[in-house]
């Protein structure tokens, strides 16, 4: 693979990985609508696609890196019991991390396979763009958000429900995360800070699993990964501080209606392409 396009991958997977429109799906559609030449195979893709994601991880935690230190403080002092509330969500994202984690290694194998069928990754971005309008209902049902910390364990644990659909190519974590987030009361802003925060555990395991696999053997991905990571680091934290501002003030359903439009083309797309 061409570095050139490892950084093209890497811009592309930090944007869509927080903006809600499926990195992951538009990641595995894109070869197949262009002569970008990439291995999209689900047992050598899915390393490669794993080290973008660990640039975004990183910027998550690097750009949360002050709520990082307050929430880890917050859970030492929770363990010497002093409750704080700090350290109680930070018991709440890791709860909330849990879905994901033991699904996918429940399930990686038939889910590798998804890695390389952009026909479903074109259908599961519609379909996320209904999950999305789903959401922008349930934050239109309260007159008064909940305030982040009042989550409780159960309530964590079916937001982290929703990031099992990011499994899914075509489906967005940051826009399943946030509908299950709004459904319990959270504002936009809030939604978005709980998902960004839970993301960051679940992508840093994923790349301790898959990443070693891009040393040696016959991926030969090593450097691209290596640019596309840091391409996708800069873009992720790039895309975090807009997201961050604009979910003071805006909704989901530009972003739905933006996932629908690209589903649709890429099924067309697709379609000349077989």
């Amino acid at each position: 693979m061409a570095l050139s396009t490892a950084a093209l991958l890497g811009l592309i997977q930090g944007i869509a990985e927080l903006f809600p429109l499926s990195s992951l799906g538009i990641l595995v559609i894109l070869p197949h609508v262009t002569h970008l030449a990439v291995p999209t195979t689900g047992s050598r893709y899915l390393p490669f696609l794993v080290a973008l994601h660990l640039g975004t991880g990183l910027a998550l935690f690097l750009y949360f890196i002050g709520d990082w230190y307050r929430l880890i403080r917050g859970l030492i002092l929770w363990l010497r019991g002093r409750r704080t509330p700090e350290g109680r969500l930070l018991w709440m994202v890791l709860v909330a991390s849990i879905p994901a984690g033991i699904v996918g290694l429940a399930l990686k194998k038939p889910l590798s396979h998804l890695f390389g069928d952009a026909t479903w990754a074109a259908v599961f971005l519609v379909v996320n763009g209904f999950i999305m309008l789903w959401g922008d209902r349930l934050g239109r049902r309260r007159a008064k958000p909940r305030d982040i910390r009042d989550l409780n364990a159960g309530q964590a644990f079916r937001i982290g429900l929703f990031q099992i659909l990011a499994l899914i190519p075509g489906l967005s974590r940051s826009g399943s995360t946030m509908t299950g987030a709004l459904g319990f009361g959270l504002s936009y802003r809030d939604a978005a800070r709980f998902s960004f925060l839970m993301a960051t555990p679940i992508i840093l395991a994923a790349a301790l699993v898959e990443v070693p696999k891009l040393h040696g053997g016959t991926h030969g991905l090593m450097g691209p990964a290596v640019v596309g990571g840091l391409v996708a680091a800069v873009a992720a934290w790039l895309s975090t501080r807009f997201l961050m501002r604009y979910f003071e003030h805006h909704r989901l359903r530009v972003f739905a209606v933006i996932s629908m439009i690209l589903g649709v083309g890429s099924l067309v797309l697709v379609g000349l392409h077989i």
